[in-house]
């Protein structure tokens, strides 16, 4: 999706040299690689974060020459001034990975040779477990505040809840839908591209079909066989920032805990399989996972589950 001209990322403040090397990088992440445009656009913030880091220490906007006489100590520097800014471990950790890959790339082009990010520690991040909802809980999401279905925006929020929830979908995903790939009534499946490029089929449940048919019909903007298939409130593209809104404000409604994102609700389909009898191998693909070790995270999840209803229950617990 081709962001809007107030959506364009700003002009990166380096010399000319290495400015126009970040875009060819950017590019071939881009092009070559297929990475997804939230990648690209997390890529380029932490590019500008560690290049405004670097003018601050030189006095000038870095050039290519700069970056191959950097040393470890820069990139510690770096770490140390984000920390201090209170950004976690796991966004630094994220950043380090992008500069490493940036360096990796600088080398593999014959543009320059400096390994010095290599020599610096990635910082620890804990391990952490996806928290999904209840069964219950889930329900009460889909469900919505109670708000008519004639209420297009409402009808709207309901079909884009069902299928992050019915389908286990990333934000961006039912998001980037177009018209023509509508999932209504006869369309069970949908083919979904996610990260890096990985395609899967992603079954569509009766209910969540009925959803969007029903937002169809209530819509009042004109929508273009390739155009979002999903409208915010003034017939734009839906930002993902509305969902997470969305969440925000039925958090406060239902009783429910920090925790309840959007992205909790493809957490807690992931989960709800699992208790239900799925085979990992099945979840691995219907989530889009290239490793499988990634999908087993949720077997923690169902087995932190288990224990707590058997310390509730037992009576000897």
């Amino acid at each position: 999706m081709t962001p809007s001209k107030d959506e364009q990322p700003a002009e990166l403040e380096l010399g000319s040299d290495l400015a126009a090397v970040v875009e060819r990088w950017l590019a071939h992440l881009e092009h070559e690689r297929g990475q997804a445009d939230l990648t690209i656009a997390a890529y380029r913030r932490d590019i500008e974060q560690f290049t405004a880091h670097l003018k601050v220490q030189l006095g000038h906007r870095p050039c290519l020459g700069d970056l191959e006489r950097i040393d470890a100590k820069v990139f510690r520097g770096f770490l140390a001034s984000r920390r201090r800014q209170e950004v976690g471990s796991r966004s630094l950790a994220r950043t380090m990975s992008a500069l490493r890959t940036f360096f990796r790339w600088l080398e593999a082009e014959g543009i320059l040779q400096n390994r010095a990010v290599r020599r610096v520690a990635m910082p620890k991040v804990g391990h952490s477990v996806p928290k999904p909802l209840t069964i219950t809980k889930a329900a009460a999401v889909i469900a919505g505040d109670g708000a008519d279905d004639a209420d297009w925006i409402a009808a709207r929020d309901t079909a884009v809840l069902l299928l992050l929830y019915g389908s286990g979908l990333r934000i961006s995903e039912p998001l980037g839908l177009v018209r023509r790939d509508a999932p209504v009534p006869g369309r069970d499946v949908l083919r979904i591209v996610g990260k890096g490029g990985r395609e899967r089929l992603a079954p569509i449940l009766p209910v969540t079909q009925a959803a969007v048919a029903r937002y169809l019909d209530v819509v009042p903007f004109p929508l273009e066989p390739n155009g979002p298939l999903f409208l915010g409130a003034k017939g734009g593209p839906l930002s993902p920032r509305i969902v997470q809104l969305l969440m925000e404000r039925l958090r406060a409604s239902l009783g429910l805990p920090d925790t309840a994102t959007p992205h909790a609700l493809r957490h807690s389909f992931a989960t709800h399989l699992l208790s239900s009898g799925a085979d990992l191998r099945q979840i691995q693909e219907l989530l889009g996972h290239a490793s499988l070790s990634t999908t087993q995270v949720y077997t923690e999840v169902d087995r932190e589950r288990l224990l707590a209803v058997y310390d509730a229950a037992h009576p000897r617990a």
